[in-house]
């Protein structure tokens, strides 16, 4: 399931991505020492791979804004095509 852009714009920061991460992390840890409940220690776990995937591995990397000239500049209108 891919991230809606309202959810990408949210998210672009690296601090909140890492900041769910670890919170996931330290619940999942809660889960599987302390209280021992198999049940929210799997569903937990599941919550932590599909984060790890989407906000770190599969996130979309940010274009800085100078990578491509604006429409319309001086390079569009004296290129030549064959």
């Amino acid at each position: 399931m891919a991230l809606k852009e309202n959810d990408l714009k949210w998210f672009r920061p690296l601090w909140r991505r890492v900041a769910v991460a670890a919170f996931l992390l330290l619940w999942l840890g809660w889960e599987l020492f302390y209280t021992k409940d198999t049940f929210w220690a799997v569903l937990v776990g599941a919550a932590l791979v599909y984060v790890a995937w989407n906000f770190f591995y599969n996130f979309p990397k940010e274009q800085p804004n100078d990578a491509l000239p604006p429409a319309g500049s001086a390079d569009d209108e004296n290129r030549q095509d064959p």
